[in-house]
């Protein structure tokens, strides 16, 4: 992908990052998760400042993100969410991308532990492909299906 080497990855934790691109993380979280999917939740759910924040930047703008959290926080293992691509770069490739620097970081912080995520359903084969399964029926989360998925130790995907 040509764009990679104008992107900058970031991974931070809550108290590295600047009140710039905080507000661009929580600002693009809004746009994708509350505007584009039309489901008014509760984005801040307190568990940013426990969280890594992994991001591909260009310039100011926040392209990628997601964030990891620490066992114990969302799932009994550590666990990958708020995984989004703005609008303008879906379909280059950044999203798998920004997975592997997720999961990369989350091996590096967490090392010997297993993933857990909880995945919009229309995305399971992408996380398939990622080296998560599907480890339940799908179930309602915000109004959106979801499916929990579960990525072993030492994956090789």
């Amino acid at each position: 992908m040509t764009m990679t080497k104008q992107l900058s990855w970031r991974v931070e934790r809550f108290d590295e990052l600047s009140l710039d691109r905080l507000y661009a993380v929580l600002a693009a979280r809004v746009a994708v998760f509350v505007v584009e999917q039309d489901c008014p939740y509760q984005d801040l759910d307190g568990l940013d400042d426990c969280g890594l924040h992994i991001g591909a930047w260009s310039g100011g703008s926040v392209l990628a993100y997601a964030r990891v959290l620490p066992p114990g926080q969302r799932f009994a293992e550590p666990s990958i969410g708020r995984v989004l691509t703005v609008e303008t770069v879906r379909g280059t490739g950044l999203g798998r991308e920004l997975m592997r620097h997720s999961i990369a970081a989350a091996e590096r912080c967490f090392p010997g532990r297993a993933l857990r995520i909880s995945a919009q359903q229309y995305l399971e084969r992408f996380y398939t492909e990622l080296g998560f399964e599907t480890v339940s029926e799908p179930y309602p989360e915000d109004g959106i299906p979801h499916v929990e998925m579960f990525r072993p130790v030492n994956s090789e995907k």
